[in-house]
């Protein structure tokens, strides 16, 4: 055989494994990480067969003496063993509509249930308000391509400002919005707390850091202690990022937090997520404040929060029955 005859097959094999490397299809990138799969909701997140259910009944506030111009929706949580014989404790919670819910991060009520019903926390009355928004005057039923309603939202100007204004607005027109429906609340800061995420975060906070007489239990999940208002008014106001000079150049005030964050959290114009809520740690341990701070991996997300939540309740509520 022709030492041609025998080179031909070969090179034919390899002008096709050529050809074929050169037309297969890329391999898909590999999915990104997903940072919050590791938080899973625990037992006292879960409904319990023959733990006695509270109920929650949604209002709307149609305008505000604070923010006027602002409507928005809000939500009373009763639990059962509130009887109205004794003032119960009260807990707000920022982006309220976000928390009411049977299923997904949060489930207060679910949670609030359980904790009351075995004795880890005190009969709560829980409040849930969302931030204002102004519909569309041209439009005030539609809904952009997104399926949001149109309008404007005033959720910034009233959680990430580091003013009394927030705090006012629950305590002039909230609270007792809460009280005319029949309840009866403890005016005593060590009867009320006040939690959010993100924004909503540092709005609890400071909600408390501006009126300890008013509240002194703080559940902050990924806070946004951040430069949001101070780069969005051009620097004509004071951004959250400020916040761990103001703890240190401050008196102690009688608060309680429990804050958690995730390493993989925000990076962007307004600041670092993770550095700013380390900052702010670093500052309550440096001034003695009962603290509990939790870094976990995760992103701007509330799976991590909702899974430490009803341990941050237990823990908050430890002194109060």
């Amino acid at each position: 055989m022709s030492p041609l005859r025998t080179l031909l097959p070969c090179l034919l094999v390899g002008l096709t494994t050529v050809a074929s490397a050169q037309t297969a299809a890329p391999k898909a990138a590999a999915p990104a990480k997903d940072w919050n799969a590791q938080y899973v909701l625990g037992p006292d997140s879960q409904e319990k067969a023959g733990v006695p259910k509270g109920v929650v009944t949604k209002f709307r506030l149609d305008d505000s003496k604070t923010f006027p111009g602002y409507g928005r929706e809000w939500a009373l949580y009763v639990p059962s063993q509130y009887d109205g014989k004794k003032e119960a404790c009260l807990m707000v919670f920022q982006d309220g509509m976000g928390y009411i819910g049977p299923k997904g991060n949060w489930r207060v009520a679910t949670v609030f249930d359980n904790l009351i019903a075995e004795g880890k926390m005190p009969v709560t009355i829980a409040l849930f308000i969302n931030p204002g928004f102004a519909p569309d005057k041209n439009n005030p039923t539609g809904k952009g391509k997104d399926g949001k309603p149109l309008g404007k939202s005033n959720r910034s100007f009233e959680y990430d400002n580091v003013t009394d204004k927030y705090v006012t607005f629950l305590l002039e027109e909230m609270i007792p919005l809460a009280e005319s429906k029949g309840y009866k609340i403890s005016k005593d800061p060590k009867r009320r707390g006040i939690a959010g995420a993100s924004s909503g975060g540092i709005c609890a906070f400071n909600a408390a850091w501006q009126r300890p007489d008013a509240f002194s239990k703080v559940f902050t999940t990924i806070g946004s202690f951040t430069n949001i208002r101070g780069v969005i008014s051009n620097g004509k106001e004071v951004g959250g990022d400020q916040f761990p000079r103001m703890v240190m150049e401050s008196p102690k005030k009688d608060i309680r937090v429990y804050s958690q964050d995730g390493t993989h959290d925000l990076t962007n114009q307004f600041g670092v997520w993770p550095e700013a809520n380390q900052k702010m740690a670093d500052a309550w341990k440096a001034k003695g404040y009962d603290y509990q701070f939790v870094m976990g991996e995760g992103t701007h997300d509330g799976r991590h929060g909702g899974m430490l939540f009803p341990d941050a309740m237990k823990w908050l509520w430890r002194d109060v029955r």
